[in-house]
């Protein structure tokens, strides 16, 4: 299975996208968007920002678990990960985005 962005409209008519590695799991969360159009642009964002240089940052969540955040070139928050066991860990889910965002396909679930 390929890597894939799911683009869905939440209850309150805003928009998320989630970016699915190869084996389903999911690597990355957006930020809500008022718009469809908006989410859209957020995906191309993550999928520019993901080979930047210096786009991600590493953050420590309750109970001292790692988790990271990709930000646009603004340093705007684009999205974030889940928290992870350890540092190792976490360094993997960011490789994960590094390597699956750019060739990512779009499901439109909205």
């Amino acid at each position: 299975m390929a890597s894939k962005f799911l683009l869905k409209k939440a209850k309150d008519g805003q928009f998320h996208f989630n970016l699915h590695a190869g084996n389903g799991e999911i690597i990355l969360t957006s930020e809500l968007y008022q718009g469809k159009d908006g989410a859209l642009n957020g995906i191309e964002s993550v999928r520019k920002n993901a080979t930047r240089e210096g786009a991600f940052e590493t953050k420590e969540g309750s109970g001292g678990q790692p988790y990271f955040v990709l930000k646009a070139t603004n340093g705007q928050v684009i999205g974030h990960s889940e928290k992870y066991a350890n540092s190792a860990s976490c360094a993997a889910g960011i490789q994960s985005v590094i390597n699956n965002a750019p060739g990512a396909t779009l499901v439109d679930e909205s």
